[in-house]
């Protein structure tokens, strides 16, 4: 029951994947050949597991996960890893030529051949639930596959599956970490269809959480794994009430009712505490009040915008592990009375809690330290119109002289697309304004005539 099918689209989508399948396996006791030895889930719920993993006849347990791109290498790395034995090979779907960074490749081209066999995998996966709850979408906006493969798939996606909600975890390019020229084309192109095709998009970006690693983990040089396996907890967090015990679950579909106040503004930023070395674990009383107002911190937060800029339309908080209601409303009670943390006047509670008594798990090597009890946060916040803000100005720059357009046209896409892309992420950015806007006089849009 409660089943949630995750698709990784290209290489960052499969890496973050890696971390999370690891996760999950750890949380559940599943071993790395996917069998579970008899004394089994530490949960004591004793079907948790099935929200990610389907169990077959011979007792071996199934990630209920689609990984796709467009070139073999990253794939052979899963298909040769530690856990080649946990994934059904048809659910590795790799294509023989890469996307290049290139949004037309992903979308127009290299995409459409591949498509079709991933839809079919995502109906086997799907057949195989008893109550689907929806999908978790994990991808780069930056590189060409997550892009343009991502864009498509989730076009075909909604089609064949309207009513299910689409969650995505999007890579946003970073302000100044770059791995791509053509980044800020790729990012209006798709983000355009992310607009359309799912119901919440929770924003990460490499240079905020690099950040965190370097801050808050003592990590020199962090590496994509380091990275990966902090966001591995924060989307363990958002399912871990349909897997483990808890005194207010929360759905998946909970947080599409709560956090989205109008369809187009579902772009959410992330945050999670207490991140925290195990060197400083123990000098350290990380208090339901304590991490309750780290999730809050400018620094916390996963991508690259300052929430203090912005206001607060709603904030959704899943505390793990040793957490009692009664200390949550006090701590929410004293967010409340902050001055940096400033709410639209449209919104007068703003806040979805959920406790879950399954304490966060450690990966064994990892770098955060065991920890009783961790909230993670995912907040719909104003300021993520600065995010949109800065893609759109280094598209802009580019554009104005057609740079690399050309690649584009050559897989068949017209300039037009881009104009309008480059449109709807200005209306966007006009309707986080107008969100954020003061009182009533704002309130009063003309009607059109239809």
């Amino acid at each position: 029951m409660r089943e949630v099918i995750s698709v990784h689209i290209g290489q960052a989508g499969i890496q973050v994947g890696n971390s999370c399948w690891e996760l999950y396996c750890l949380e559940h006791g599943i071993q790395p050949d996917g069998m579970m030895p008899s004394e089994g889930n530490a949960g004591g719920n004793h079907d948790a597991f099935s929200t990610f993993f389907s169990e077959t006849g011979s007792g071996k347990y199934v990630p209920r996960a689609l990984f796709i791109d467009l070139e073999p290498t990253v794939m052979d790395e899963v298909r040769a890893g530690t856990y080649r034995q946990l994934f059904h090979p048809q659910q590795l779907i790799s294509g023989k030529e890469d996307a290049a960074n290139n949004f037309a490749r992903g979308h127009y081209t290299a995409g459409r051949d591949i498509v079709e066999v991933c839809l079919d995998r995502v109906r086997k996966l799907a057949d195989n639930c008893t109550g689907l709850q929806g999908f978790l979408m994990f991808n780069a906006v930056g590189g060409g596959t997550g892009s343009g493969l991502g864009s498509l798939l989730l076009e075909r996606l909604s089609v064949e599956y309207g009513k299910k909600p689409k969650l995505g975890f999007t890579i946003y390019p970073s302000p100044q970490v770059s791995t791509a020229v053509v980044e800020p084309y790729n990012s209006v192109l798709s983000t355009h269809s992310l607009l359309e095709h799912t119901d919440v998009v929770v924003l990460l970006d490499n240079e905020a959480i690099y950040d965190i690693c370097r801050r808050s983990l003592d990590i020199e040089r962090p590496t994509y794994k380091n990275l990966n396996r902090l966001i591995s907890q924060i989307i363990s967090s958002l399912t871990s009430s349909l897997r483990f015990d808890g005194a207010i679950n929360v759905d998946i579909t909970e947080f599409q009712t709560n956090l989205v106040p109008y369809p187009r503004i579902h772009f959410m930023l992330s945050s999670y505490a207490p991140v925290i070395s195990v060197a400083k674990a123990y000098h350290e009383n990380l208090s339901v009040a304590q991490i309750t107002s780290g999730v809050f911190e400018p620094g916390s937060m996963m991508a690259k915008c300052d929430p203090r800029h912005g206001k607060y339309m709603a904030c959704c908080l899943m505390y793990r592990g040793d957490v009692v209601p009664k200390d949550v409303n006090a701590a929410v009670r004293n967010i409340k009375t902050r001055r940096a943390v400033q709410f639209v006047d449209w919104c007068p509670t703003g806040f979805k809690c959920g406790i879950n008594y399954q304490p966060p798990t450690v990966v064994p090597g990892g770098d955060l330290a065991e920890v009783r009890r961790a909230v993670c946060m995912i907040s719909n916040n104003t300021a993520v119109a600065e995010v949109f803000a800065r893609i759109d100005h280094k598209f802009d720059l580019m554009y104005a002289k057609r740079a690399f357009v050309h690649w584009y046209i050559g897989e068949g896409m017209e300039e037009g697309e881009f104009s309008e892309a480059r449109e709807d992420l200005s209306a966007l950015e006009k309707d986080y304004e107008e969100v954020g806007a003061e009182g009533p006089e704002d309130d009063e849009e003309p009607q059109e005539d239809y």
